[in-house]
């Protein structure tokens, strides 16, 4: 999970970094101290030497995204400060450096890939399976994602599970889906949990999130609808001389899970969870 310094609505302090994430949000608590009472806001965010005036922010309940930090969040940068810039992003050692097109510097990539979108959000191609199926879908890559992928719920279910909310963000459960092929590479027994999906909504299928995103490099360029991969031990253009590089920290998963254990594998980002997840037949397709 990706956190950075940053200013919303003149509370400065650290931020989710979240790719996955729409729309710009100010932590319900960070705004009762501030002094906001109402839950749509509109006013200057500054990320990493950039500042924009009159946006849209939501004041939003993020005390069980966050409870298991150490320290407070004060909220997430989304999509909407983000969508029109080059961002570079590097888990080990943990790096953020935004550019406007034009200036963005030279990225050693091995692959690159088309970003698409699903109404306000990234998507790329990705595959999951549950053992007896395989199951193309078009995912997005989040930043501020603490475990390897959640499933829209419309495609996908846990039906082993006794307490099927606690696969929800905040609760405490992680499934465990057979594959996820991203990137060109395939990962097994990938920690997964659920997302609600509205029924009429434009959504991904779901989210990929920090511990598969955390073994690249990525540049994001939202402009070019292209994503950039590199491997991390690549050399790396983000410490070029005037770029704007942010002081970010990347939390792992047991910095906001109490379920969350070592990695164990290769390919596998975190322990078994309770349950299995499976694709329901309705989302199945043929390998």
């Amino acid at each position: 999970m990706l956190i950075a310094p940053a200013q919303v609505m003149g509370v400065a302090g650290d931020f989710i970094v979240d790719t996955g994430q729409a729309q710009t949000q100010l932590a319900e608590t960070q705004a009762q101290e501030a002094g906001f009472v109402e839950t749509a806001l509109s006013g200057e965010v500054t990320l990493a030497g950039i500042r924009r005036g009159r946006m849209a922010v939501a004041v939003a309940d993020l005390d069980a995204r966050t409870v298991f930090f150490s320290t407070p969040i004060a909220g997430v940068i989304g999509l909407d400060m983000l969508r029109d810039q080059v961002v570079d992003v590097r888990f080990g050692p943990c790096r953020l450096a935004i550019h406007a097109p034009a200036a963005a510097p030279a990225f050693l990539a091995d692959r690159e890939f088309e970003l698409g979108w699903e109404g306000a959000l990234p998507v790329v191609h990705a595959v999951v399976g549950d053992g007896a199926t395989s199951w193309p879908g078009a995912f997005t890559p989040s930043t501020g994602l603490d475990l390897s992928l959640r499933l829209d719920d419309r495609f996908a279910g846990a039906p082993a599970a006794t307490k099927p909310q606690e696969l929800y963000p905040g609760g405490v459960w992680r499934a465990l889906l057979e594959s996820l092929s991203f990137a060109g590479d395939l990962y097994r027994n990938v920690d997964a949990g659920l997302v609600k999906g509205a029924p009429d909504s434009i959504r991904p299928a779901g989210l990929i999130g920090g511990p598969v995103l955390s073994r690249y490099r990525l540049r994001f360029d939202f402009p070019a609808n292209r994503l950039l991969v590199g491997r991390p031990d690549s050399p790396s253009a983000m410490t070029a001389k005037g770029l704007r590089v942010s002081a970010p920290r990347c939390a792992r998963a047991s910095d906001s899970s109490p379920r969350a254990g070592r990695r164990t594998r290769a390919d596998r980002s975190w322990r078994p969870g309770r349950t299995a997840c499976a694709l329901p037949p309705s989302a199945r397709r043929p390998r």
